[in-house]
């Protein structure tokens, strides 16, 4: 894709600094990058989180899959193509709250590691910790919480993740979560356990 850059001129040196927004809102900012098959629990952690950080006084900014297709993305498909554009634009996004002092919290299919690694270039690596929820196939159809699985099975949906197109899993993620033998509360409390020492600003 072509790039019509000549007539741009960012100001992003002008603008009251990260740091600045830091300060005011008490609090580091991070991009949480949550990769996982679909049902994997992805989405369910990440609106706990959200919870439990806000009663501990952090201002968060939560972005999913299907909220982001639904308007940002909505022109977009699920070719390979497509699906790197929709990370792209994320990335975008989520480094713009990054950038405001803000925890953001990005949950993603993601599905390769190629994928993920153009996210993490965006956003800046030194901001950017990726959340592995790790969950079986088996356990995910199980679940079918959107009842996608039971679609795939019948023929309706193609290039879905896991099933007829891949997904790579994250070799060296920040931290791994297997949702298959705990509970919710059990896998957001590790979450936020290994968040909280990156976001809390020092007295």
């Amino acid at each position: 894709m072509k790039k019509h850059t000549e007539n741009i001129h960012p100001i992003f040196d002008r603008l009251l600094q990260r740091s600045v927004k830091e300060t005011m809102l008490k609090q580091r900012s991070i991009a949480l990058w949550m990769t996982g098959l679909s049902g994997s629990g992805k989405s369910t952690i990440g609106q706990h989180l959200e919870a439990k950080l806000h009663e501990e006084g952090f201002f968060t900014q939560m972005l999913d899959g299907d909220n982001i297709r639904s308007g940002l993305n909505n022109n977009l498909s699920f070719t390979v193509e497509d699906r790197q554009e929709n990370i792209r634009r994320i990335a975008e996004v989520s480094k713009l709250f990054v950038n405001c002092g803000v925890v953001t919290i990005n949950s993603f299919i993601s599905p390769t590691k190629v994928i993920r690694q153009y996210a993490r270039e965006i956003i800046g690596a030194d901001n950017f910790y990726e959340i592995y929820i790790n969950t079986p196939i088996e356990v995910c159809e199980a679940r079918d919480v959107k009842g996608l699985y039971a679609k795939v099975r019948k023929g309706e949906i193609k290039n879905f993740t896991g099933i007829d197109s891949p997904y790579e899993a994250p070799e060296n993620p920040a931290l791994e979560v297997k949702t298959d033998n705990q509970t919710i509360e059990q896998s957001v409390d590790e979450v936020y356990n290994f968040i909280l020492p990156l976001i809390t600003m020092l007295k």
